[in-house]
């Protein structure tokens, strides 16, 4: 594949260039969010399935991060927003990606849904979206899918980052420490419930969740079709006593054509043959199932996914 620079990896490469392995490197995120436990998850599952393929999980800055790796080679697989991972495929839809289609992307499956959680201080004010202006909100890592999300949902709101009194570009982990230090006044984070970072801040600071719901979510829907209806459910976190509309996109695994067909479907022999080991590696992949995989796809499935669907029963082409 291509040469690892830390000491740890070369070593665990090391070790599967010796036993005739092919290594991956599985691009996450931030270790409080989702991506990290599901990618290392998914990791450990190949390693310990002896399957020629050995693993490795990287946390990253997110979505658009691991999709430009994945074009530079630096990533093998990575988890990511379907949102991100089409417009990347079309080069479309944002900046950093106009112009740029890169048409080698493809999906191996569909995770679970990554819900926009929009967390306030209860000393804030903030209620509703409209509240936000003037406000200091944390809106994502630079990079990060989040930040994307943030930009359009605000948009169906009239506003802008300009808008806010700070717009702050800074990891999840970070945005928790101004949440608590009462230097930021709300939090946007594309996550699966049960993020331990919204976690976090629900158990150390008394906290609401904002609702995306009523014509704005009509609306949001209706101009980016990536995004669904999802309710927050009551007591995800500490002081949420009521469900809380809001919306959601997929958590996407996803490589590229440089990936062989073997490599692809072993790898996910390895991490999703068992389905039982799969979700009890997140709450979020609870309700994972091999026919949702394959819905709402954001690039064409990979060789070696469609080998692997069709052994599970699934109709894919």
């Amino acid at each position: 594949m291509k040469r690892v620079t830390t000491a740890l990896l070369l070593g665990t490469a090391a070790v599967a260039l010796a036993q005739g392995n092919t290594f991956l490197t599985i691009g996450s995120g931030a270790t409080t969010g989702v991506y990290f436990p599901v990618a290392t998850g998914m990791a450990k599952l190949i390693n310990d399935a002896g399957a020629g393929v050995r693993a490795n999980a990287r946390s990253t800055g997110g979505s658009v991060f691991n999709v430009n790796a994945l074009a530079t080679g630096e990533l093998d697989a990575a988890v990511a927003q379907n949102d991100i991972v089409y417009y990347a495929y079309k080069g479309t839809g944002i900046q950093a990606f106009q112009g740029k289609a890169n048409t080698k992307l493809r999906t191996m499956a569909v995770l679970y849904p990554e819900v926009l959680h929009v967390i306030a201080r209860r000393d804030s004010g903030i209620n509703s979206i409209a509240d936000l202006r003037g406000k200091r909100v944390v809106i994502g890592d630079l990079g990060s899918g989040t930040e994307q999300t943030a930009r359009q949902v605000l948009e169906t709101y009239n506003l802008g980052f300009d808008d806010l009194g700070q717009a702050l570009r800074v990891s999840p982990a970070q945005g928790v420490s101004l949440m608590q230090d009462k230097r930021a006044d709300a939090l946007f984070y594309t996550v699966g419930v049960g993020a331990s970072a919204i976690s976090q801040i629900a158990q150390t600071v008394d906290v609401r969740v904002v609702p995306v719901g009523g014509n704005q979510a009509a609306s949001l829907l209706k101009k980016y079709p990536f995004y669904v209806r999802f309710n927050i459910p009551a007591r995800s976190y500490k002081g949420v006593g009521a469900t809380v509309p809001s919306v959601a996109v997929q958590a996407t695994l996803v490589t590229t054509t440089a990936l062989s067909e073997d490599t692809v479907y072993r790898a996910m022999k390895a991490s999703m043959g068992n389905q039982a080991a799969l979700e009890a590696l997140h709450p979020s992949l609870g309700a994972f199932t091999y026919e949702k995989a394959v819905k709402g796809l954001p690039a064409p499935l990979h060789p070696g996914a469609v080998k692997f669907f069709r052994e599970k029963g699934v109709n894919v082409r």
